[in-house]
């Protein structure tokens, strides 16, 4: 396969030299399934696409399972060489560990179905069979003590997140503890629900999904993508982005925010004009200056980089091999 620089990201934005990736077109990287068996049904995909992002079944054969495939060996050679340093060097085994795939990306790309599907896919390997997805979500700091430390328009941002919790999961995860617990966000009360818990008990593989999961820019002698094993960047456009959050923000408007307990249903009884522009005006000042300022600068730290064309498929594939 012939290295192959894109004009997108093929040098990071303080001028530094081209990162080493090989790069892929959708074709180039669907030859790279093999032999891997579709493993997911039309009714599965349904249960699992999000509400405007539609998903066929050739974005799963022609870009899941090959990503699957390439994990799996990741996965295979992560426990190899851990058995191998610990029973030869060590002269004892230890428990196994989850392996730790951490997705970032700007809102609206549609990192949680991506995360769903690639839930599913991995999941359907008989060697790592428990899969377990947590979103940094849950690590948002409850609204309450966003208000009370005038935050709740920087939602998303590094500093509305309960870092030090955050670690501490990650650091307990890789450890091998046992039941670790993650608080449960709700998307329509917008908030943390009180006393309510993911659990993740050792899974072989843990998948963590959120917007500044590979961030540096921190006080704290560890960060978040210190415990991952392989990391992905689910890219776009910023101007593809930016439209899809709108789409999405209409289609709730339509849907979600008409619960009388949805914290959007003020937004409820707008027109669709009025909608757009609140969409608009959120996106210019919130999700925009996060994007530029926190996410899309980490997005080469990630080892593979998947970008989306306009119509939500994955066209362009990059994957960093140092």
């Amino acid at each position: 396969m012939m290295l192959r620089m894109p004009p997108w990201g093929s040098v990071s934005r303080d001028g530094d030299p081209p990162l080493p990736y090989l790069n892929f077109s959708r074709a180039e990287w669907a030859a790279l399934r093999a032999n891997v068996p579709l493993s997911l049904s039309e009714e599965d995909i349904a249960a699992l696409r999000g509400r405007n992002e539609p998903v066929s079944m050739a974005d799963i054969a022609e870009v899941y399972l090959p990503l699957s495939r390439l994990l799996n060996l990741y996965v295979m050679a992560s426990r190899g060489l851990n058995s191998m340093v610990e029973s030869a060097f060590l002269g004892c085994p230890r428990i196994s560990v989850p392996f730790i795939i951490g997705i970032a990306g700007s809102v609206g790309v549609g990192k949680s179905t991506f995360a769903r599907l690639l839930q599913a896919v991995l999941s359907r390997w008989p060697d790592h069979p428990r899969v377990d997805l947590v979103t940094t979500d849950g690590f948002l700091l409850p609204t309450r003590v966003l208000e009370e430390r005038n935050l709740m328009q920087r939602k998303g941002f590094p500093e509305s997140y309960d870092l030090r919790r955050m670690i501490g999961f990650l650091a307990a995860v890789k450890a091998g503890e046992r039941l670790q617990e993650v608080p449960l966000y709700s998307h329509e009360a917008y908030d943390i629900v009180p006393d309510r818990f993911q659990t993740v008990d050792r899974p072989d593989i843990l998948i963590f999904e959120g917007l500044n999961v590979l961030q540096t820019g921190t006080d704290r002698s560890m960060v978040a993508s210190d415990y991952f094993d392989f990391s992905i960047y689910l890219d776009a456009t910023t101007s593809d982005i930016e439209s899809w959050y709108v789409e999405r923000f209409l289609l709730l408007q339509r849907t979600a925010f008409r619960k009388p307990t949805s914290y959007f249903h003020h937004y409820a009884d707008l027109s669709p004009a009025e909608a757009g522009q609140v969409a608009g005006r959120i996106w210019n000042r919130i999700n925009l200056p996060n994007l530029e300022a926190n996410i899309l600068p980490t997005r080469e730290r990630a080892r593979l980089i998947m970008r989306k064309a306009r119509s939500h498929a994955i066209n362009e594939v990059r994957l960093r091999y140092l």
